[in-house]
């Protein structure tokens, strides 16, 4: 690593810090304003936004990018629109900060609250998508963190156009620029460092495929909110109601086959296979591979590393499987922990897949595509976080804050 790069960084994060002070105790007038005047810079700037996608988009498709993988770095006036309006969404949001999330009152006379409080620094670590930046400028500043953002190399300028207008917005507020910077390199180092600086970064947000994600969970020593990949299932079961299931599938694999959100596997109960061999006839007349086992006609036969996989392109593994609990074991093994769906009618077996299985989103009778913070009403999110500690699900700007106790009496001493 060379020594430019150490001190760079080294630098960002004591800036990063010392605006973390600043944001900690702004108003929250200040901190929407700021949101609000982004997101007009944002649209009023997305000409040079387009201009600059347009050089990652000639950049990924030198590199070889899949088709799903240049949808995810592709930027068009909809999704600028669409990131503008995410911007004042968070913007219009009650402020976390300050909140009290409970009180009580004890026998020795102390009244004790649990008040939100902002983590600090926050780390974003992501790839392609250009829209994380703001997504993630925004949840953070909303929460009262400073943020440092690590895009990907494919979208290094859309990601620098767009971190330019946070920062317009954080000049026109009134609040200190340092408070969402971007690191201007696509040096692989830059993240190496990251990873290490425990002095001035608080928790590292990784969002990107698995290698990415495997790599900072193996070399950070600031601790992480894992964004683990998306192996995305869904289970017919032997109520699901045809219509609907045909509607949901599609929808769930091919709006957008390169987000975390779309389906990778189908599962069928056996005694419907008719049913899933016409959702299957479906996918495959709509252009997916379907790689499917035994009883099931698809594209090709499926083999053991399709299950598991998280294929991001218009790919679906397919099984037989003999009951809700035959998919609950399935899923059990060969998921991660994201997002898991089933199409059912009947109450006892929706019941059944709801209790027993353990995935950060569970979904009944609804494409997975909805797993996104802004479906969720967050107006953004910086990931689906599928770990177990702090934060589990969209990550929003709720999540992205810690709390503290406030202790109060009245000359109050211990026996």
């Amino acid at each position: 690593m060379t020594d430019e790069i150490k001190t760079m960084m080294a630098e960002i994060g004591t800036r990063a810090k010392a605006a973390a002070a600043d944001l900690a105790h702004a108003s929250s007038d200040a901190k929407e304003s700021a949101l609000n005047a982004a997101a007009d810079a944002i649209w009023d700037n997305r000409a040079d936004i387009l201009a600059a996608n347009e050089q990652d988009m000639a950049y990924g498709r030198d590199k070889g990018l899949t088709a799903a993988m240049l949808d995810r770095l592709m930027l068009d006036e909809g999704r600028i629109k669409a990131m503008a309006d995410g911007l004042r969404t968070v913007a219009a949001q009650k402020d976390p900060v300050g909140d009290v999330i409970a009180q009580w009152d004890m026998p020795s006379g102390l009244n004790i609250k649990r008040v939100r409080t902002p983590l600090g620094v926050i780390g974003v670590i992501y790839e392609s998508r250009p829209n994380v930046t703001a997504d993630a400028g925004a949840l953070c500043l909303k929460a009262g963190n400073a943020v440092i953002l690590r895009g990907g190399s494919e979208s290094f300028h859309s990601s620098a156009a767009i971190h330019a207008c946070l920062v317009q917005g954080l000049k026109a507020a009134g609040l200190p620029t340092d408070a969402i910077q971007r690191v201007p390199t696509r040096d692989r180092a830059a993240v190496s460092q990251m990873l290490t600086m425990t002095d001035s970064i608080d928790v590292i947000v990784p969002r990107g495929g698995k290698g990415l994600v495997g790599l900072v969970q193996r070399e950070a020593r600031v601790p992480v909110f894992a964004h683990l990949e998306g192996i995305v299932h869904i289970y017919i079961d032997a109520s699901a109601d045809a219509e609907k299931t045909r509607a949901v599938v599609m929808n769930a694999k091919t709006r957008r086959t390169g987000i975390c959100g779309s389906a990778e596997c189908l599962l069928i109960h056996r005694d419907i296979a008719a049913l899933g061999q016409q959702v299957i006839d479906d996918l495959m007349a709509a252009g997916v591979e379907v790689r499917a086992s035994a009883g099931l006609n698809g594209s090709k036969v499926a083999v053991e590393d399709d299950f598991g996989h998280e294929f991001l392109d218009m790919i679906i593994a397919a099984r037989l499987v003999d009951d809700v609990d035959g998919a609950i074991a399935h899923i059990q093994q060969y998921g991660s922990n994201h997002t898991d769906a089933i199409m059912a009618e009947d109450a006892h077996a929706v019941a059944r897949f709801l209790e027993r299985l353990d995935s950060a989103i569970l979904m009944h009778n609804a494409s997975t595509q909805f797993a996104d913070g802004g479906e969720f009403g967050m107006g953004a999110e910086i990931g689906i976080a599928t770990g177990k500690m702090h934060a589990r699900g969209p990550v929003g700007s709720e999540q992205l804050t810690s709390f503290k106790y406030i202790v109060t009496g009245d000359g109050t001493v211990r026996g």
